[in-house]
């Protein structure tokens, strides 16, 4: 990627970041557990979420990637990991590229370690040496002897074919969105007024035969009943300055929009409170990580193929849609920053759709409780079950004024239509 596609990116994430804390100001901290510690149900640190927060800190401490470039990088790490543990158990489930020769005698934390550690080195050879320094660590608590070297060997396989298998995907190409100046068509919001992420929809999916293969409905059209629910609720709810949107409601709008992502702390907390153990977690890591990567290939190929006008666009431009039971307001700002992309299907929608799905799927229960942390927001929002964060998520995009309502719930079926092609295709038991 160049340098200066990368400051580009950079400067989205920080504007974004610095206007959500702006918003702290009018949301008060909700009190909430503290995020569980990586360990596993025996106690002992469970390597694959020790990694996974490695993983965290290259993607977005260290290398500020954006969300539609996050899941591609958490599902190679992940998607690698559970390759090399997969083998070393015996390849109970079916692999996802890969079954390295293994006696079972192999160590696990090489193994996790290993195969995190060179997927992240190809991804940011930038912080070759930093991660370098990380992993040196790692293995000295190992003792020394054919078990670890073992695992390095399998941890380096799984890396290396997932990184072979990830080359020209298709990442962080030069397409670009659609723009048009007609009714509904998409054009740069304010204030950023960037055009950005359009290879997303065009990358190779991990899972998915192709990136088309499952389509959003035709958006309201302008002048339908629809449509002028779903402009007039986000227009009175989702402005900068409603006096309609609760304190609760602006929370979740800021919570949900946070670039860390309170998700990954989440699938780290349920591997934990769910007593997961190593296998079990980098199965679980996978899964999620790899169909949310595909959700968002298939939301952002029909992004492109609607090329879909954001709120701030059509409340500003009302006086144009046709439509007598909308009115304009020129001066409308939305609460939050509208990323630069077509705003139908709902991205988010369609990650939170799939993951949730997944959860309900591999837990094999909705009433699972957990919570989730924003740095952004200085909130934590706590959950009685996954559909429940899903119903909250498709709200909450509206209150923040970047989606229309009907571009989230149909995002979230998207999402879930991913979903149950992966778990009927991939990760499924041999044994």
């Amino acid at each position: 990627m160049t340098s200066r596609k990368q400051s580009r990116r950079v400067i989205w994430s920080r504007i974004i970041s610095a206007t959500i804390a702006l918003g702290t100001l009018v949301a008060s901290t909700m009190t909430g557990p503290a995020p569980a510690a990586a360990v596993s149900g025996t106690g002992r640190a469970n390597p694959v979420v020790t990694w996974d927060l490695n993983a965290q800190t290259a993607i977005w401490d260290v290398a500020a990637q954006q969300p539609n470039e996050q899941v591609r990088s958490f599902a190679m790490v992940n998607g690698a990991v559970y390759d090399a543990l997969n083998a070393i158990a015996g390849t109970p489930y079916q692999p996802y590229l890969t079954a390295p020769p293994s006696s079972g005698t192999e160590s696990v934390d090489a193994a996790v370690a290993t195969a995190a550690h060179d997927v992240l080195a190809a991804l940011f050879p930038d912080q070759r040496e930093r991660l370098r320094a990380q992993y040196d660590a790692a293995l000295a608590t190992i003792r020394d002897g054919r078990s670890k070297q073992g695992g390095i060997r399998i941890g380096a396989q799984a890396a290396a074919a997932m990184v072979t298998a990830r080359q020209d995907d298709g990442a962080f190409g030069d397409q670009q969105w659609s723009q048009g100046t007609r009714p509904g068509q998409w054009r740069p919001t304010p204030p950023l007024n960037l055009s950005q992420g359009a290879w997303t929809g065009h990358m190779r999916p991990f899972l998915i035969p192709r990136a088309s293969m499952f389509r959003a409905p035709e958006p309201p059209r302008l002048t339908s009943s629809a449509y002028t629910r779903d402009l007039n609720e986000v227009k009175e709810v989702g402005s900068a300055t409603s006096t309609v949107r609760t304190q609760d409601q602006t929370e979740a709008a800021l919570w949900w929009h946070d670039r860390r992502s309170g998700s990954w702390e989440i699938k780290r907390q349920l591997a934990t409170t769910q007593q997961l153990d190593a296998l079990q977690t980098a199965r679980f890591f996978a899964m999620t990580d790899l169909i949310v990567a595909d959700s968002g290939v298939a939301c952002f190929s029909q992004k492109d193929f609607w090329s879909y006008w954001r709120p701030v666009t059509a409340i500003q431009q009302a006086d144009t849609d046709g439509n007598p039971r909308t009115a304009a307001d020129p001066g409308w700002q939305s609460l939050l920053v509208t990323p630069p992309f077509p705003e139908y299907p709902s991205g988010h929608a369609c990650g939170t759709g799939a993951r949730m799905s997944l959860y309900r799927h591999f837990f094999g229960r909705d009433d699972v409780t957990f919570s989730g942390s924003s740095v952004d927001s200085g909130t934590t929002r706590q959950f009685t079950s996954f559909s429940q964060a899903l119903d909250e998520l498709i709200a909450a995009r509206v209150w923040g004024g970047v989606h229309f309502r009907t571009a989230d719930v149909e995002g979230a079926k998207l999402g879930e239509e991913v979903y149950r092609y992966a778990v009927r295709h991939y990760f499924r038991p041999l044994t």
